[in-house]
Parts: C-alpha cells; sequence; structure tokens
C-alpha cells in the first residue's frame, strides 16, 4: 500500500512546498533529505503492520494472535515411536531412558526397562525432540552414545513413525480459516472436523455424518506428514472428541489407509545425475504431488505423473511408464491416502 512512499518520492513532495535553496546541496535540501528517509522507513514499517493486521498476510507471532482471538492456537510437533532390539548377554538390565542413535545422531530414549534374555532385548523408544526428522528408516537406529555394559549392539527392524514438526503457518491459518468461515454447531459435522483437527500431529481431516446409521459419525485423519496416522494419535483424536462431543453421539475415528501407488518406467538419463539421484528426485516429486491431493481428489492422474518424472531433475525422457501396473488412473477410496510405493527406473 505505501510501496510508492519512497525518499525520493518524499523529498520532491517536501521540496515542492519550498520556492528557494531547495537544489541538491542547499540548505533546505540538506535539512530535508535527513527527514524523508525517516519518513520513508516508518512507511514501510506501516506496511508490515497492515499485512499483520489481516490473517491472510500476516505471519509467525502475529498469525498466532489473531488466531488466538478466535481460540485457535498453534500445535505442538509429535515424538516420533518405534522399537529397537538390543543384542547382548543375558541378564543385562537395559533401563529406562537409555539413549540409543542414528549414524547422524538422531537420538531415542527407551521407554521402560527391560532385561535382556535369550541374548535379545525388545523395547519401545521416543524420540528425545518433536519433528518428521526422526521418521527414520529400519535398521538405521545402530549406535549406543553412552555405552551399557553387556550390550553387544542395537538395531531398529521397522522404521520409526509418528514423528510430526510444529503446525507451520499454512496449516495454522487453514484452522483459523475453518473455524470463522465454515460454521461448527451442535456437533455437525465441521465441528468434528475441528476438534480432530485441534490434536497435535492431525494433518487432515474427513468427516462421515450418519455413516453406520443414525446418531452415527466416522472421522477419518491423517497426520501431518500427509501419511496415515497412528495409534496413538488416533486415540488422541478420539479422547478429545469424547471430551466435546453431544451426548448421544457414537463416534468412530481412524486412520486412512495406505493405498500404495508403485512406478515403473524406462527413463533417458542425464549423465550428470546417477540413477540413485535421478531415482530420488522422481520420489520427491511423486510424493509431494500425492501430498497435496489427500482429501482432495479421488484419484492418482497416470498423466501427471508421468508429467513429474518428466519435470524432474536429471530425466530427459521417459517411455514404458506403468502406475500399479497399468496404464490409467488410480482410484483412491473415501477412506484411503495414497503414498509412494516403489519407484524402478530402467535405462
Amino acid at each position: 500500500m505505501y510501496e510508492d512512499m519512497t525518499d525520493d518520492v518524499l523529498k520532491e513532495r517536501m521540496l515542492e512546498q519550498t520556492s528557494t535553496y531547495n537544489d541538491e546541496g542547499g540548505f533546505i535540501y540538506d535539512a530535508i533529505a535527513p527527514v524523508a528517509t525517516e519518513l520513508a522507513n516508518m512507511y514501510a514499517e506501516l506496511d508490515n503492520v497492515l499485512k499483520n493486521v489481516f490473517a491472510q498476510t500476516s505471519s509467525g507471532e502475529w498469525l498466532e494472535k489473531r488466531a488466538a482471538e478466535f481460540g485457535i492456537y498453534r500445535k505442538t510437533g509429535t515424538k516420533a515411536t518405534g522399537q529397537v532390539k538390543f543384542v547382548g548377554n543375558n541378564g543385562t538390565i537395559i533401563p529406562a531412558g537409555a539413549l540409543v542413535q542414528t549414524e547422524s545422531g538422531l537420538q531415542f530414549q527407551t521407554k521402560a526397562e527391560v532385561t535382556i534374555s535369550n541374548e535379545q532385548a525388545i523395547v519401545d523408544i521416543e524420540a528425545i525432540d518433536v519433528g518428521s526428522q526422526y521418521n527414520v528408516p529400519a535398521n538405521t537406529i545402530t549406535e549406543l552414545p553412552v555405552q551399557i555394559v553387556g550390550v553387544i549392539s542395537v538395531i531398529n527392524e521397522q522404521a520409526t513413525a509418528s514423528g510430526t514438526n510444529e503446525e507451520d503457518d499454512a496449516s495454522l491459518l487453514n484452522r483459523l480459516l475453518i473455524k470463522v468461515q465454515t460454521p461448527a454447531t451442535s456437533g455437525n459435522a465441521n465441528h468434528y472436523k475441528l476438534w480432530a483437527l485441534e490434536v497435535a500431529g492431525v494433518g487432515d481431516v474427513k468427516v462421515f455424518p450418519l455413516w453406520n446409521g443414525a446418531g452415527t459419525v466416522k472421522v477419518v485423519i491423517i497426520d501431518s506428514n500427509k501419511q496415515p496416522a497412528s495409534q496413538d494419535i488416533v486415540d488422541n483424536v478420539v479422547a478429545h472428541i469424547e471430551e466435546n462431543r453431544p451426548i448421544g453421539a457414537t463416534v468412530t475415528v481412524a486412520s486412512a489407509q495406505a493405498l500404495n501407488i508403485d512406478i515403473s518406467a524406462t527413463i533417458v538419463r542425464d549423465t550428470n545425475y546417477t540413477l540413485e539421484q535421478v531415482i530420488a528426485n522422481v520420489s520427491s516429486k511423486i510424493t509431494n504431488h500425492l501430498k497435496s491431493i489427500v482429501f482432495k481428489q479421488s484419484y492418482a492422474s497416470y498423466a501427471q505423473i508421468g508429467s513429474l518424472i518428466l519435470d524432474s531433475e536429471g530425466v530427459l525422457d521417459y517411455s514404458n511408464l506403468t502406475v500399479n501396473g497399468g496404464t490409467s488412473n488410480i482410484t483412491i477410496g473415501d477412506e484411503q491416502v495414497a503414498v509412494l510405493g516403489e519407484v524402478v527406473l530402467n535405462e
């Protein structure tokens, strides 16, 4: 709004009000120049103030303050969980809170004390901090930052999951707009959506009223990584809705079921990239696309996937594309979330 109020414009306007000594280097000019600069800075700050007044142009703490006026607060992230197997001498005690980590230094702690028997012990672990970076693949937690006498090795045989980041501005704004633009009253579908979205780790929600007869409601959720939600998140949504739902409603909460999208194609590769790099680039493109259509589109487009492959760095051309073994769109069910499965690129 005030982007045209530069120091040059302001100087010119002030100098127009004088008739003498207003040439550059003159007394009046030199007196006005610093004032014009400060006024220009003030107008720049006014632009920022104006942006922060409105939720759709504000960010950070200012968006939080605007959302708080409507009872909407930024959600914290959640910690990834999983299991590790300790191998060692029988009778060795692994205390609760024992640290294990990946080669890159991402640390987890055991959630309970366990004793090694039959030369092994399996125990639940939790990340030491929130964040999706703690969702690590199988066989990557292999180190003990603090050695435990009697332990030979440690490993996670399954990937860890359920780690989510603190809610970003886009998600917070979306919940605020749902609150103020969509009527949520007396336990209607919008109310259930708002309640579910208030729970940390929930990324999106679908509500099915009367799904199993009168008085029934089904709430299907995904996590904030646009993946199927963990049982912990589902349980938290159940508890939160139970605190708020109308008396008499029978509510079922479930995670969306994963629908794997398997890709196979023959590519012409740019020799500046390795095949592994190209596969990673293609996987990233398709994963981001699938996240963008969750609960919004009822199919995964065969043509769109081909376009994404061609648009990936390191791909010059492609042919023989199949998606889930075929050459047509893949239907996504009402309670499904499309996730990238296997990516096979041949040369």
